[in-house]
Formats: C-alpha cells, sequence, structure tokens
C-alpha cells in the first residue's frame, strides 16, 4: 500500500493515530485551560465584589444630596442631637460613620466594615408614594411609610412636624426602626398625616 504505514494487528494507520492523540492531548488541556480560566474568573469577580463591599463600609459616606427644606430647623436639631454614637444592630453596636463632604445637612450615618451604612435624614419633603391610601405602620406611636429599593428600606416618618427617615438593608431588623421611633416620640409632637 504504498506510504500508508500500518500498525501491527490494528488496521489505524500510524498518521491517524498521532493525530487522533494528539487531538485528545489538546481536547484535554483545552478543557482544563477552560476550568482554570472559569475559576480565575469567578474568583477575581469575587474579590473585586469584596473590596466593593468593603470601600462601601469604610471611609467616609457620601450621601447624595436629597430636597430637605425643614434639615435647619429646630425640630430636626432636637431629634439629630439625640441619636446615639453607637446603633444596635441584631444585638452588635455599629459606630457613627464619617460622611463625605459636602454632607448634607441633618444627615448621620451608622456603619462600619462588617455592616452596610444605616443613615437618618431629617427634614426633607413629603415622598411622592405618601397618598391617602398608603398602607402605614405603627412603631412605638410613630406612623411609618415604608418605601423599598433595590436591596434598601427607607422609612419615612410622617406623623410629626418634619419627615424624618431610616434608610437600611433590608436585612437589618427592626431595631434600630424601634430605637429610632421611640426617639422621634418623645422629641417630636403628633400631628395628623395629612393636616
Amino acid at each position: 500500500m504504498g506510504n500508508v504505514v500500518e500498525q501491527e494487528g490494528s488496521g489505524v494507520p500510524k498518521p491517524v493515530l498521532i493525530i487522533a492523540i494528539a487531538l485528545g492531548v489538546l481536547l484535554a488541556v483545552g478543557v482544563a485551560g477552560v476550568g482554570v480560566y472559569g475559576w480565575y474568573g469567578e474568583h477575581q469577580m469575587r474579590e473585586e465584589a469584596e473590596a466593593a463591599a468593603a470601600a462601601r463600609r469604610t471611609g467616609p459616606l457620601a450621601a447624595a444630596p436629597i430636597p430637605a427644606p425643614e434639615a435647619r430647623s429646630a425640630e430636626c436639631a432636637s431629634v439629630m442631637s439625640a441619636l446615639p454614637a453607637q446603633l444596635s444592630v441584631g444585638g452588635t453596636p455599629v459606630p457613627r460613620r464619617a460622611l463625605a463632604e459636602p454632607a448634607p445637612a441633618a444627615t448621620v450615618a451608622w456603619g462600619d466594615a462588617e455592616h452596610d451604612p444605616i443613615t437618618v435624614r431629617c427634614g426633607i419633603d413629603a415622598p411622592a408614594e405618601l397618598t391617602p391610601t398608603s398602607q402605614l405602620m405603627d412603631v412605638s406611636g410613630v406612623s411609618w411609610l415604608e418605601i423599598n429599593q433595590g436591596g434598601d428600606s427607607s422609612w419615612l416618618a410622617v406623623d410629626r412636624p418634619v419627615y424624618v427617615a431610616l434608610s437600611a438593608p433590608a436585612d437589618t431588623g427592626t431595631g434600630p426602626l424601634q430605637d429610632l421611633s421611640k426617639l422621634i416620640g418623645a422629641k417630636l409632637p403628633k400631628q395628623p398625616v395629612f393636616p
């Protein structure tokens, strides 16, 4: 058979056998490479997400400016001066966190490397979500409107002379809301939601 050399007893030409073995090795190397690349990419994405979370949890917090026409009122001053230096989240004390400049008036934040930021703002505008048919929740005598945004919840005290908002990750629990309700109840007089 001219140039075709057969391997003894197999009936498969030697060049075909070499190509088949080489293709098998290349396929194995390719699959291993994709696996390593996939693991590396996943590992890299996880590290980047952890670094972003750490950056979000440390250093001065950039608080987005929002309309707060009553932020410099005597009522807001009364509430803000009574806020604690530490906030209890799940039984763990979480310290106050500095705000990035320019810091909005009547805004306080808590957070650390283990806890996403929790903020309180006072004197903000009435939210568009507040209507006569809104579902309100009473906590320690204070009427709250809940607004969910992404993974965060904002609670707005709507039955006081100024609107006070508490924003926190959805998994924070109700401890900060209960504590703030007691403080607001002691500092600000109750009034009708729609005077």
